[in-house]
């Protein structure tokens, strides 16, 4: 594991040169990832506005702040993502900016297809679900806690929806990213915290 982990850290990006690579892919109609499809690139292109919004508007909450300040340990947030994903543009930003509040955290990304053994220790019920973050101790590499791809209510909410209906359709991304609308980062920010304090 901790050969792939190092191999994925020197694969890795910052926050901004994941941005921009991604945005430089746009520019040239492709997205990141090994399949490349009109679709997915139009997610793409779609996931760059909605992250451009959320970096303005994306706001941790002062309770969350407190708690990322008192932080004593040193961590690397090795985050798995792909430039198509639509939860991942919308957790990136608060991961970004939970990184922000503490010197303490070192956020890296990597993109999934180019990083296929990582995310194969990573499954999520046997699923290349994405995005992943994997909280590491920034010393020894150990493996603290992993998390992804969605905050519980967002999960629960997509479940009972393929119940019901069988499928993952438009109708389910929309009311989707209308629940990461409402929820404001809050889940995440406090499911993410609820990791590190058993650290």
């Amino acid at each position: 594991m901790e050969e792939i982990l190092n191999t994925a850290l020197n694969n890795s990006y910052s926050y901004q040169d994941y941005r921009k690579t991604v945005a430089d892919l746009l520019q040239e109609g492709k997205t990141s990832g090994a399949i490349q499809t009109e679709a997915l690139v139009n997610y793409s292109r779609l996931n760059e506005t909605r992250m451009h919004r959320l970096d303005k508007t994306m706001i941790i909450d002062d309770s969350i702040i407190s708690k990322l300040k008192a932080i004593q340990s040193y961590y690397i947030w090795l985050v798995i993502a792909e430039g198509w994903c639509g939860d991942a543009a919308q957790l990136l930003p608060i991961f970004h900016k939970m990184s922000e509040v503490s010197d303490h955290i070192d956020l890296k990304i990597v993109f999934r297809d180019d990083n296929e053994d990582l995310m194969n220790l990573f499954l999520t019920n046997g699923n290349k679900s994405i995005p992943k973050l994997i909280i590491l101790d920034k010393n020894s590499l150990d493996l603290i806690a992993d998390w992804g791809p969605r905050p519980k209510g967002a999960v629960e909410l997509v479940l009972n929806y393929k119940e019901k209906f069988g499928v993952i359709d438009d109708t389910i991304k929309s009311d989707l990213q209308m629940w990461y609308l409402h929820d404001k980062g809050l889940s995440t920010q406090k499911e993410i915290l609820e990791l590190l304090k058993g650290s």
